[in-house]
């Protein structure tokens, strides 16, 4: 597998996940602002689950990594 294949798998993994992790824990806010969307969510929290998606994509890419190289 050369590198730029690699990098997309990676990219690809990482952005399926990133859609899987991002409604994890969403509680939408008691209180509304005007303007706000009712489905807001209070507290996101996209740091953690950024870091969250990396892993887990790193985690993927290494047992693709493993089954193509075997």
């Amino acid at each position: 597998m050369s590198v730029s294949v690699g990098i997309l798998i990676y990219a690809m993994f990482w952005m399926v996940i990133l859609f899987l992790v991002l409604p994890w824990g969403v509680r939408v806010s008691d209180t509304l602002t005007p303007g706000q969307a009712t489905s807001a969510p209070d507290n996101p929290r996209i740091g953690l689950k950024l870091v969250l998606t990396s892993i887990l994509a790193g985690l993927l890419w290494g047992g693709a990594l493993l089954v193509l190289k075997s």
